[in-house]
């Protein structure tokens, strides 16, 4: 089975996100900062992590940056899913290891077009 880890600040998006991954098959555990998804991926790698750009702790950009430097970091595969709409902003979690990107709000096809892009299904 996939696994999947949901990292956001807020208890609803993480819900939302939970249950369209479940619907596709995928285990899920969830985050509510980057500082604890980091400890969680310093134990288990994932296939896929989810991942918030605006948290307290330390942000998405920052987590994704400490992910890609450890050893294996360079899986799971990251897909942003945020708020943020700056092309530069984008192209900078892009350039630091992003596979793909999505936009707030979105739904389960949404999801389920990027995991297809991004080869997880």
């Amino acid at each position: 089975m996939v696994s999947c880890l949901v990292v956001d600040d807020s208890k609803v998006v993480r819900k939302l996100e939970r249950r369209i991954m479940e619907s596709l098959g995928f285990t899920v555990d969830e985050a509510e900062d980057g500082q604890t998804a980091l400890d969680f991926l310093t134990a288990t790698k994932p296939d896929l992590v989810l991942l918030d750009w605006h948290m307290p702790n330390l942000d998405g950009l920052e987590t994704l940056k400490q992910l890609r430097a450890m050893p294996d970091g360079s899986n799971p595969k990251v897909i942003f899913c945020t708020t943020e709409s700056d092309v530069s902003r984008i192209m900078e979690a892009i350039s630091h290891g992003a596979d793909e990107y999505v936009m707030k709000p979105f739904d389960a096809d949404i999801i389920k077009g990027k995991l297809q892009q991004i080869g997880i299904i």
